[in-house]
C-alpha cells in the first residue's frame, strides 16, 4: 500500500507556519557526507529545481532545499568537487524531508563519523520522513534508524552493507525503496525518479513529469523498477570471494589480471584461486568470464548496441571475440539469442541470471 507523505505527523503545522512566511510548499534539507556522490545530489535537487519555478529559472516557488552541515566547511564530493553548505543544521521541523547524500564506501569513516546521528533521530522523533541516497541508507542504520524497515541498497553494495550491519531488510533489486518516512535509493538515476516521486505526492503528476521531461528522461520510473546492474550478482558466502566479485563487477571494460585482482585485495593469488575453486567450483577466471557473458546477455536483450559496443563494454576485443565466447557458453551466437526477443522471461533470466 502506498503511503501518504504528506500527512505525516506534525506535517501540516509546519508546512502552515513555512507558508505564512512565504516559504515554498516543499522543503528539503540535504546532509552531504565527505565524498557524497555528486551525480546522485545533483539528480536528485535537480528535479526539485526544475519542479519549483515555471520553464527552467530555478526560482524556488514551488519547492525549497538547503544544504545544511554541522559547521560551513565546504563538504568534498567524490569526484574532488566540494559544496558549500547554506547554513548550520538548526531547527530541523522547517523541512518536509532530511536528505542524507552518500557515496564512497570507507569503513572507517563511516563507523567512526558520528556527527550527523544526533541529528538525524532528533529529526525522526519529530516525525520528518528520511531520505538515503546511495550510501547514505548505511548512515541512517547506523543510526539505529532502519530496524524494522526495507532499504534499497545498490547491487554493487549489498555485500558490504549485509557484512557490516547486521539484520537489515536489504533490497538490491529495485531502484528506490518507500517503507513509511523511510524512503531510499540506490542512488545515480535513480535519485532523480525517486525525487520526482515526492513531487508527484506533494505537487501533483505534471510538474514531476516536466522535470523529468527536461532532464531528458523519458518518464518516471516507479520503485520497484529492476536496477541495470542486477545481472552481475554473483550469490557466494565467503567474505573474500565477496569483495572479490565486487572488483570483477567494478572492472568490466577492462578487466583485471587475477594478479592485480589478489593485490587490490592484498591477498596472494594463490589463495583467491583455491578460494574460488573451494566456494564455486570454478577458477576465477571462469567466473569473471560468466560475469561479463551475464552483463552481454542483459545489454543484448534491453539496449539496442551493436555486437561491438557490447562486446568492448564487456572486456571483449571486438564483435567476434565476444560471439565466440559466447557461443561455447550458450550454444548459440549473440545475433541468435538477440533475435529470439525480449520476452519477459528471457529479459528476467539475462538480468538476475536465473
Amino acid at each position: 500500500m502506498a503511503v501518504d507523505l504528506r500527512r505525516r505527523p506534525g506535517s501540516s503545522k509546519n508546512q502552515a507556519q513555512r507558508l505564512g512566511q512565504g516559504s515554498a510548499p516543499l522543503s528539503v534539507g540535504f546532509l552531504l557526507l565527505h565524498r557524497f556522490t555528486l551525480g546522485a545530489f545533483g539528480n536528485f535537487v535537480d528535479v526539485l529545481r526544475l519542479a519549483a519555478d515555471d520553464g527552467d529559472r530555478s526560482r524556488p516557488i514551488h519547492c525549497q532545499w538547503r544544504i545544511i552541515s554541522p559547521d560551513m566547511s565546504p563538504i568534498l564530493s567524490s569526484c574532488g568537487v566540494a559544496i558549500s553548505p547554506h547554513e548550520r543544521i538548526g531547527d530541523l521541523r522547517r523541512f518536509d524531508y532530511l536528505v542524507v547524500v552518500g557515496g564512497v564506501l570507507e569503513e572507517e569513516s563511516l563507523l567512526v563519523d558520528t556527527r550527523f546521528d544526533d541529528h538525524l533521530r532528533n529529526a525522526a522523533e519529530v516525525g520528518i520522513p528520511l531520505v538515503g541516497l546511495c550510501t547514505g541508507s548505511f548512515i541512517l542504520h547506523r543510526a539505529g534508524l532502519m530496524h524494522g524497515y526495507k532499504c534499497c541498497v545498490s547491487w554493487f553494495h549489498n555485500s558490504d552493507f549485509l557484512r557490516l550491519f547486521d539484520g537489515l531488510q536489504a533490497v538490491s533489486d529495485q531502484i528506490f525503496v518507500v517503507d513509511r518516512d523511510r524512503l531510499t535509493c540506490s542512488g545515480g538515476a535513480s535519485a532523480a525518479h525517486l525525487a520526482a516521486f515526492l513531487v508527484d505526492r506533494h505537487l501533483g503528476k505534471a510538474l514531476a513529469a516536466k522535470s523529468l521531461r527536461i532532464m531528458m528522461f523519458n518518464e518516471a520510473a516507479k520503485g520497484e523498477t529492476a536496477q541495470p546492474a542486477g545481472s552481475l550478482e554473483v550469490v557466494v558466502r565467503d567474505e573474500i570471494l565477496k569483495r572479490a566479485v565486487l572488483l570483477m563487477q567494478d572492472h568490466l571494460e577492462v578487466p583485471l589480471t587475477i594478479g592485480r585482482l589478489a593485490g587490490k585485495l592484498n591477498l596472494s593469488k594463490r589463495l583467491i584461486e583455491r578460494r574460488f575453486r573451494s566456494e564455486l567450483r570454478a577458477s576465477p577466471q571462469a567466473v569473471y568470464t560468466q560475469i561479463r557473458l551475464d552483463h552481454a546477455r542483459h545489454l543484448l536483450l534491453t539496449t539496442d548496441k551493436s555486437i561491438s559496443s557490447i562486446a568492448l563494454e564487456c572486456g571483449f576485443c571486438d564483435g567476434s571475440h565476444l560471439s565466440r565466447v559466447f557461443s561455447s557458453y550458450y550454444n548459440q551466437t549473440p545475433q541468435r539469442f538477440r533475435s529470439q526477443g525480449a520476452t519477459p522471461d528471457a529479459i528476467h533470466n539475462a538480468c538476475y541470471g536465473r
